[in-house]
């Protein structure tokens, strides 16, 4: 009769493993898919400033011909946007950013380009979506934690080694010249 106990409490703690297993290996999976979710968000409006740049550059140059050089930068900051990973985005974003301050500095030298309509319009464009990057951005590292958190602590950080789920990037920026605000106004 012992033996039979022994067995049955056995078997409740096999099965509370296993259920206990699953259900974080559950939860991994809806919070990978919370950070993907969340990227995507935000790479739809780092896609969108990306495709503003073009279009930027082009007024600018119309204006400031012998500028070549610092909107040959922005476009080759942009080069490549949809083959790149996650991690290559975020670089590149920084990068783009950078560049963006210089294209910003040319056109503070040309008030006639500051007046220009369609300059004004791709402006305020801009700072639209500046803005809604931010928002996912925020966004995207409130889920990345929350995943963070998980892979990392214990014990659902055993099930995440075990199944291979890896720490994610956050999107922030590196150096102290870049937290500082890109102005889009003129």
């Amino acid at each position: 009769m012992e033996k039979i106990i022994i067995a049955v409490v056995i078997v409740a703690v096999l099965l509370l493993i296993a259920i206990y297993i699953g259900a974080t290996y559950n939860a991994l999976i809806k919070k990978r898919n919370s950070v993907d979710e969340a990227f995507s968000t935000m790479d739809v409006y780092l896609k969108k400033r990306w495709d503003l740049i073009p279009n930027l550059v082009s007024t600018v140059k119309g204006y400031a011909k012998h500028e070549a050089e610092t909107l040959e930068k922005v476009i080759s900051a942009r080069g490549g946007y949809n083959s790149m990973t996650d991690e290559e985005k975020i670089d590149a974003n920084t990068e783009l950013q950078r560049s963006l301050a210089n294209i910003h500095v040319v056109a503070e030298q040309y008030p006639d380009l500051k007046a220009n309509q369609n300059f004004m319009n791709l402006q305020n464009q801009l700072a639209a979506t500046e803005n809604d990057i931010a928002n996912a951005r925020k966004f995207y590292n409130a889920v990345v934690k929350l995943y963070n958190n998980k892979v990392q602590m214990f014990p659902s950080g055993i099930i995440a080694s075990m199944f291979h789920f890896e720490k994610r990037q956050m999107f922030a920026i590196e150096n102290t010249a870049e937290r500082e605000a890109v102005k889009v106004e003129f």
